[in-house]
């Protein structure tokens, strides 16, 4: 366990690589600059595992009431993401009202965006075996039973191992960064 991966933490889970036909280094160098520039960036991402309003808002909120930051933790993989790079031009925190994205902000190829800060390389392993789903209609499950096959993102609550006969599913983590208020949001192209 660490500083980020530790019982009680509440993590955003995802496995990363090429997305909207740019490779990992691009997206990270791009992604720090936005930081540095605008104060935030979008990270891009699709599927409805972490739905921005009915999965990441409300389980980052939860975390947040507990004073504790919510870390997005990534594993590195290799993807086969070979959308179009189409520049989002407006994110929703609530699908409804939508705003402009700022210049400084690219977001490509994706239908939601996690908000984040800090984004760094961090060494560490998260046992897939020692969480659970944290919100959802499979909120309690084992996240080594949750993300497998096509599952490669997940709200989960960093537990205590159990001693069960559930085999360990150690996973390395490549990069780290903090989610930020509000979170996750929907984007759209016009």
């Amino acid at each position: 366990m660490s500083e980020i991966i530790h019982p009680g933490a509440g993590l955003l889970y995802m496995k990363v690589g090429t997305h909207a036909r740019e490779g990992l280094e691009e997206i990270i160098a791009r992604k720090r600059k936005e930081i540095d520039d605008a104060g935030f960036a979008m990270w891009g991402y699709g599927g409805n595992t972490c739905h921005p309003r009915s999965m990441v808002q409300p389980f980052a909120k939860s975390i947040a009431e507990k004073g504790q930051p919510i870390h997005l933790v990534m594993h590195e993989m290799n993807s086969r993401h070979y959308a179009e790079q189409v520049r989002a031009e407006r994110y929703s925190i609530d699908g409804t009202k939508w705003e402009t994205i700022p210049k400084a902000i690219n977001v490509l190829g994706s239908r939601f965006a996690l908000m984040i800060k800090d984004l760094r390389e961090h060494e560490d392993e998260l046992d897939l075996a020692a969480t659970r789903v944290g919100v959802g209609r499979n909120e309690g499950r084992l996240g080594s039973r949750y993300v497998q096959g096509q599952a490669d993102k997940a709200c989960l609550l960093v537990t205590e191992p159990e001693l069960v006969n559930e085999e360990r599913r150690p996973v390395k983590i490549d990069l780290v960064a903090e989610l930020v208020d509000p979170y996750a949001v929907f984007l759209s192209e016009k």
